[in-house]
């Protein structure tokens, strides 16, 4: 009897320093597939930082393509995965230091999933309809935690994002339109 196959997940580094990309491979047949979406020990081998402990997951369920939420730095970290759907996502660095305002962009569907550290502020806009957006924190939400974010604006001249739809034909509650550019942010960790 052969053995099962089961999911990998390969590291992809990026320009913003503990932000990790992983592909993650997984068998697939004529049933459809089964993946492993977070698996700590092979995580923990391709990259993941080893503190990482999950205490809440979170689904943003998004009815509309063009749905864009963000930009958001919390104080925790986040493993995010995409259950069904496609997003372009969008990180920005607002950590004290030489990274802070450094960008990274890139599509990611059921087969990538990422991994941000504390303090690195996300965005994603939707590319179809019905999309599922899953993230897992180490940290749980509060209205104490939500006083420490950070944010910045979706349309902020100065981070050069090309958004795949111009964001005048996007789907942006009012909060997220209304966040400050990156020379107004407040930095994370600076208070």
């Amino acid at each position: 009897m052969s053995q099962p196959t089961t999911t990998s997940f390969i590291p992809n580094t990026t320009n913003i320093p503990g932000l990790l990309v992983f592909d993650i491979v997984y068998p697939k047949d004529e049933r459809g597939y089964y993946q492993e979406n977070f698996q700590q020990q092979k995580l923990v081998q391709a990259g993941l930082d080893s503190k990482f402990s999950i205490v809440q997951t979170n689904v943003s369920y998004n009815k509309n393509r063009g749905v864009t939420r963000g930009f958001h730095a919390e104080p925790w970290n986040k493993y995010l995965s995409i259950v069904k759907g496609r997003v372009f996502v969008v990180f920005v660095d607002l950590r004290q230091g030489n990274t802070y305002g450094e960008t990274f962009t890139t599509e990611i569907d059921n087969n990538k999933s990422i991994y941000l550290p504390q303090g690195v502020a996300n965005s994603f806009q939707t590319l179809e309809d019905d999309t599922y957006y899953l993230y897992s924190v180490d940290a749980h939400w509060s209205t104490e935690a939500y006083e420490k974010y950070c944010f910045v604006n979706l349309a902020d001249a100065e981070l050069n994002i090309k958004w795949p739809i111009p964001l005048d034909e996007a789907i942006i509650n009012q909060r997220d339109r209304n966040h400050p550019n990156l020379s107004n942010a407040k930095r994370f960790g600076s208070v």
